[in-house]
């Protein structure tokens, strides 16, 4: 099991909105995060930065599984209007360098 922390940022007044949106998260979408190895994802937010950290079986193959899934494909599209930059889910990143892990 792979623990990947992730950081992308919100545009600006789009905060309230981006947590409404994670309050209603379809479905087929958490089926097929699971499906795809997804055991658990949480996000944090300081004002407009969102910290992501996930535990995930395969992330670079989790990424590539869910970049054609028609449920992440309107996520995706949906998070794109209200994410500064957004996520090009070609399962090419590897998250965020460790530093430091209290073992």
């Amino acid at each position: 099991m792979e623990r990947i922390a992730l950081h992308t940022r919100l545009r600006p007044g789009r905060e309230h909105e981006y947590e409404r949106a994670h309050a209603e998260i379809p479905h087929e979408l958490t089926t097929a995060l699971h499906k795809a190895g997804v055991n658990e994802w949480s996000i944090w937010r300081s004002g407009l930065e969102l910290f992501h950290v996930l535990e995930v079986e395969d992330y670079v193959a989790m990424r590539k599984q869910l970049a054609e899934h028609p449920g992440n494909i309107s996520w995706q599209a949906r998070m794109a209007e209200l994410l500064a930059v957004p996520d090009d889910y070609s399962g090419d990143d590897s998250g965020l360098q460790l530093v430091w892990n209290l073992p």
